[in-house]
């Protein structure tokens, strides 16, 4: 069943979604050659620590628990990458997603982000994705049922001659991370089935488009986490949490500016954030590998 929201409800998932884009903006802000994928992870576990809210990836259920705060998956990775000892290097397209309980209510975002060079293609893959992001909240202010703006994201993508990822959609999110109802980025058997949903004062989704280079279909590594593309070519990743309000979608994961991407536009907040990346980074020797 979806829950609606009150006002008071979502100006508290707010706080969780402002978290998030910090935490984000700090991952970003270590992206480059040479960083492990554990020593972002580590930094945002310390923040999240610091900022007194629980982490909602550590520990989820699986064959092995999840182990990390963040999924950082790189180049034909999908999602559910597990962070460990890996370096980025140039060429490298790299997706954070991370999310928090703060106040009893929960955020989620995620983000690709570029280590030049990459060739114009792979540029344009996480060009679309972010943008695709964006034309779904501009939709959620014009349509009436998800189906319509899934479908408007579903041929975005493709007229751009990229897949939508089908084995992985978007979600309800509030009290608990995933939650009612499921919010695919296409037109699925489950919203023609009866599964669609209307767009609503109170609604508060996680829209997460995954758009492939290549082929739409995934395989999962023997971590029992790390989704990546059957083609071996790239993948990206985006997401912002967002709630209906009566004035519209407000992205409850955007930056204190209302900043859809995780760069700050504040020169304070942007120090703020490079000086905290710095305190938190730990020694090397610290680092955990993976599981």
């Amino acid at each position: 069943m979806i829950a609606l929201r009150s006002a008071k409800e979502i100006a508290a998932m707010r706080k969780a979604g402002l978290v998030v884009w910090r935490a984000l903006a700090l991952a970003r802000s270590m992206v480059r050659p040479g960083v492990t994928t554990g020593e972002i992870d580590k930094a945002v576990e310390r923040f999240f620590a610091a900022q007194g809210v629980q982490p909602l990836f550590k520990g989820v259920p699986g064959k092995v628990p999840y182990p990390a705060v963040t999924c950082i998956s790189v180049n034909e990775e999908v999602v559910h990458g597990i962070p460990g000892p890996r370096k980025l290097k140039p060429g490298d397209i790299v997706s954070i997603d991370t999310g928090c309980r703060a106040g009893g209510w929960c955020g989620d975002a995620a983000a690709t982000f570029i280590l030049e060079p990459v060739p114009e293609r792979v540029r344009l893959l996480v060009q679309v994705t972010r943008d695709v992001l964006r034309l779904a909240i501009r939709l959620l202010r014009e349509k009436s049922y998800w189906s319509e703006v899934a479908a408007e994201m579903e041929r975005f993508v493709k007229q751009h001659g990229f897949s939508v990822v089908e084995a992985f959609v978007g979600h309800g999110i509030g009290r608990n991370m995933h939650e009612d109802p499921q919010v695919p980025n296409f037109v699925s058997d489950l919203l023609r089935r009866g599964g669609d949903f209307r767009i609503q004062p109170g609604l508060v989704i996680a829209v997460e488009p995954m758009v492939n280079m290549g082929s739409k279909r995934v395989r999962l590594m023997p971590d029992y986490w790390t989704q990546v593309t059957a083609d071996g070519l790239p993948s990206a990743h985006f997401e912002h949490t967002i709630a209906i309000t009566g004035d519209g979608p407000v992205v409850l994961t955007a930056g204190p500016r209302g900043e859809l991407d995780f760069e700050p536009s504040d020169p304070d907040e942007a120090r703020a954030i490079s000086e905290t990346a710095d305190q938190l980074r730990l020694p090397r020797k610290e680092q955990s590998g993976q599981p």
